[in-house]
């Protein structure tokens, strides 16, 4: 029996995922070597389910959170980590901390220092519309940013963002928490050393938050393999998800 993880990044939840976990399983399941899995979808303290609990300020709580949680939920390691920005580096810290429960890790437009300068992390120029929105917009208007940032959807946009209102209103996230978890990100560094298991790299070349360069760097940094899509954005799961499984087929089968 395989178990993934699912790890989601800043101010997301399990939801956020939409069809991909379904979508996600079918497609292993199909796999002659793969008779059973789990998917294991984790909202992190403050975000989702847990939006009344209080933040972790730190990439190394979080990553104790999902080490605990998963205990107290009964799946055993090693586990399979599909994580994506904020939640690759919990899978990242995950690996520092706990090497011998993890047995593979895919990692979406995420990036680290010391590895990726502070600029290339996060696109300077999306600097004020973040303030100003994170901190005091309306759930509407933060929704219509980070759907903006993150992905390059067109025809769904619009039912996308629906959804994604409703779920900020029924699971409202505090300013505070806002402010511990990019706390969180921003003060994170990655060991220098590569990751203790096999990693695959995954990046949108349009992603409008990130530089798809803290992904090359990375990839040159550890050794492992990387895989670009041309045209999709930050929420790669999100923008193609059927290329994201893909990838991690033949990954696997590699």
């Amino acid at each position: 029996m395989t178990t993934w993880v699912l790890l989601r990044g800043l101010m997301r939840e399990a939801r956020h995922w939409g069809e991909f976990p379904v979508q996600f399983q079918n497609a292993l399941l199909a796999q002659p070597t793969e008779a059973a899995l789990h998917i294991v979808t984790l909202d992190f303290p403050g975000n989702g389910s847990l939006y009344e609990q209080t933040s972790a300020s730190s990439v190394a709580e979080m990553a104790n959170y999902v080490h605990t949680q998963l205990e107290q939920l009964g799946y055993a390691p090693p586990y399979h980590v599909l994580a994506l920005s904020l939640g690759a580096m919990v899978a990242v810290a995950w690996s520092e901390l706990y090497p011998d429960e993890l047995e593979k890790m895919v990692l979406i437009n995420t990036s680290l220092a010391p590895y990726n300068p502070f600029y290339n992390r996060l696109r300077p120029a999306n600097y004020p519309a973040l303030i100003r929105s994170l901190l005091y917009g309306s759930a509407a208007q933060r929704e219509s940013l980070i759907l903006r940032l993150t992905s390059n959807q067109g025809s769904t946009r619009l039912a996308i963002l629906e959804q994604w209102v409703n779920y900020a209103r029924e699971y409202p996230i505090t300013r505070a928490n806002i402010l511990r978890q990019l706390q969180a990100a921003l003060c994170y560094r990655a060991a220098t050393k590569t990751p203790p298991v096999p990693v695959l790299l995954l990046a949108g070349q349009q992603d409008r938050l990130v530089d798809v360069k803290c992904s090359l760097t990375l990839a040159q940094h550890w050794r492992c393999a990387i895989r670009l899509h041309p045209t999709a954005g930050h929420d790669l799961p999100l923008d193609d998800g059927i290329w994201v499984t893909q990838q991690v087929k033949e990954w696997l089968h590699s």
